[in-house]
């Protein structure tokens, strides 16, 4: 169902995407925006157990293109050093395929959206935390990207530098 990578000497062990899925703080969300348009937007996330939560405004773009069609992708971009000399980047990236879900149900949007502060403030006590999530929960949405395939890539220049 989904294409083999074209230069798979380069492609990451699927440990190694996961672990820049999960150590990643932001990334592109694409979607089938308005018309037909791709509609790819920068956002925060938090990655857990297979899962992608983000937090949105209760309409918009974004939201009316994840009703109207679940497939998406989500790229992370962990390295991306420039090196003129070379003419070249030295990148390390992964690509998440799969679909989004608005969660509905009280327990989900509750569980996701503390999935994500604790992500963004691991210092911040249980009891501001639950004080701030209050005060905002009314005004979001959240949604969850069910992962169903994931693919990571690397620089040639930095796979040899590995001795691959």
């Amino acid at each position: 169902m989904f294409r083999p990578m074209r230069r798979a000497k380069q492609q990451l062990p699927p440990a190694e995407a996961e672990a820049i899925l999960a150590g990643g703080t932001s990334g592109v969300l694409a979607v089938l925006g308005d018309d037909g348009y791709p509609y790819a937007v920068p956002l925060s996330y938090v990655y857990a157990d297979g899962k992608i939560y983000f937090h949105c405004a209760k309409s918009g773009h974004k939201l009316d293109a994840v009703r109207r069609e679940a497939k998406a992708s989500f790229c992370v971009v962990a390295q991306d050093q420039v090196v003129p000399a070379e003419y070249t980047t030295y990148f390390r990236s992964v690509i998440a395929f799969g679909r989004v879900r608005v969660l509905t149900e009280p327990r989900e949007v509750r569980a996701a959206i503390e999935k994500l502060a604790r992500r963004y403030a691991p210092e911040d006590t249980a009891a501001r935390r639950a004080e701030l999530i209050e005060k905002e929960l009314p005004l979001l949405c959240m949604l969850e990207f069910s992962v169903e395939h994931l693919t990571g890539k690397e620089a040639k220049e930095l796979m040899l530098r590995r001795g691959e």
